[in-house]
């Protein structure tokens, strides 16, 4: 019996609003069309890496539906609103994101691919940092009683460690891993870990373990440039997590709690021997002439005022962020012993009720001042990422509950993200050559509202991207199929190009 041909996914560009109706964007025709084109080139880079036809379409399907202007963006709505009311293709659907046996470390790595050329730089930053996902059940892959900073206190959720690149040009992300608590290595779970899929090899690590081993990665494929990583008191008071970055000839920038030990000098040590009373002492130890280590907090207060020196950080959504900051060789406290000589940043903010925050750095003593200031203020952008691809390509709006799925969905929302800044950067290179020919680094342009599509390196957001999202739909069903689980389009207003982008 033979099957009728499947004809490839387009982008269609929507047409214009009937008259009376308020358009959705600001963007002219020549600007909708540059985000199809833009959009048609960046699916064809991922295609080649999905085995099967049918997995490319369903592909394109919710890569477009995640960029969609849909309130709801999980595979049913999306099969709902483009591909009419059938049970098959929603299940078809539905496979494809939970259990079809694609694998998403190819797309990861080739995003990775397109981060470097598009956003890299020798001294570009990687951000590592965790992110919370409530769930209401219990049968989701990796769910317990947890911490999550989305509600702010222990629930019941999924957490995902997650790498974001940032450097002058802009920031996208690079890895995840989903964290699964240790109960869930015990008999006890074996049941659930069955049902979700979990391959036998998976092993327990803690989220600064599987942050590292995404960064140790990273060095391996050698094709992003940077030399700093920077994290949060969550992952900076964890010593092996810190001394691995070290190991990987990195330089970490990391926040650390107010009471962090540390000895403006390296004390002396005594090496094992006899000890008092003829007893054996096995460990090195600090001597006892030794001067006791100080808190970071009791540090701080002894930092003469000469010390402290103002600086602009970057340009914020309140105008100028300005801090004043102060650094000093430190040898930290490792396990009651001295550690490797370091830098201790501190950086207090201005006002009344001023407010410090404590690093870490193994920066070289060749590194200035300026280079902590400017490291400090790309490290902010792992929020912003994770706040746009949960409100914006809905990171956090699945239904899958398979290790597979959880790790699919993770692909998708890190490409459809990437797709953003690919766009932020072709339209700010448009605005700059359109509104802005005579910019500088601190233009101020995001105050003019000809530039508010896009925004200059230092100051850009993706704040946008929601105009630029309900601008892309994705492809609709033929009246002709409905019901398949073929992945078919009308012909609407199509617009097909060659891809230009090259790796």
């Amino acid at each position: 019996m033979s099957q009728k041909k499947r004809r490839p996914i387009r982008c269609a560009v929507r047409r214009p609003p009937p008259s009376g109706r308020k358009p959705t964007g600001r963007l002219s025709s020549r600007d909708l069309a540059i985000s199809a084109d833009e959009l048609l080139a960046f699916q064809t880079l991922f295609q080649s890496l999905l085995a099967r036809q049918e997995q490319r379409d369903w592909f394109r399907f919710y890569l477009c539906g995640q960029l969609s202007n849909l309130a709801r963006k999980t595979v049913e709505p999306m099969v709902l609103a483009w591909l009419g009311p059938s049970e098959s293709t929603v299940r078809t659907a539905q496979h494809y994101l939970g259990q079809a046996l694609w694998k998403s470390e190819p797309l990861v790595e080739r995003a990775q691919d397109l981060v470097a050329q598009w956003l890299g730089e020798p001294d570009g930053v990687v951000i590592v940092d965790g992110s919370g996902f409530p769930k209401q059940g219990t049968h989701s892959v990796g769910v317990a009683p947890q911490y999550c900073g989305h509600v702010g206190k222990v629930a019941n959720s999924q957490e995902g460690v997650f790498i974001l690149y940032s450097s002058r040009h802009g920031y996208a992300f690079l890895d995840q891993r989903l964290y699964l608590p240790e109960d869930w290595f015990t008999a006890n779970y074996r049941e659930r870990w069955k049902a979700c899929g979990i391959p036998d090899q998976v092993s327990f690590h803690t989220e600064p373990a599987l942050g590292l081993e995404m960064i140790a990665a990273l060095v391996e494929r050698a094709v992003l440039p940077f030399q700093w990583v920077t994290c949060d008191a969550r992952y900076g008071e964890i010593p092996v997590f810190l001394d691995g970055i070290a190991a990987l000839h990195k330089w970490y920038f990391a926040e650390v709690a107010v009471d962090t030990r540390v000895w403006l000098h390296t004390p002396p040590i005594e090496p094992p021997g006899q000890g008092l009373l003829g007893r054996p002492r096995l460990y090195p130890r600090v001597k006892r002439t030794a001067p006791p280590p100080y808190e970071m907090r009791e540090l701080v207060a002894q930092i003469p005022a000469t010390q402290w020196h103002r600086h602009f950080i970057k340009e914020g959504s309140k105008g100028p962020q300005v801090a004043e900051f102060a650094c000093v060789r430190v040898t930290p406290v490792r396990a009651g012993l001295p550690g490797s000589r370091c830098w201790a940043i501190f950086r207090r903010t201005l006002g009344a009720q001023s407010e410090v925050k404590f690093f870490l750095s193994n920066a070289p003593t060749t590194c200035s001042r300026q280079d902590f200031v400017r490291v400090s203020g790309l490290r902010w952008p792992i929020e912003t990422g994770l706040k746009e691809s949960k409100g914006e390509v809905g990171m956090d709006q699945y239904e899958t509950r398979t290790w597979l799925g959880w790790h699919h969905q993770m692909a998708h929302s890190l490409l459809a993200h990437l797709f953003l800044v690919r766009l932020q950067i072709v339209f700010q290179k448009k605005s700059q050559l359109d509104h802005c020919p005579s910019a500088s680094t601190h233009c101020t342009c995001h105050r003019r509202r000809s530039c508010e599509i896009a925004r200059h390196p230092g100051c850009a957001t993706l704040s946008s991207a929601p105009e630029l999202c309900c601008l892309l739909f994705p492809p609709q069903a033929d009246p002709n199929t409905t019901g398949s689980s073929s992945v078919t389009t009308r012909q609407t207003q199509i617009i097909v190009i060659e891809p230009y982008f090259s790796l």
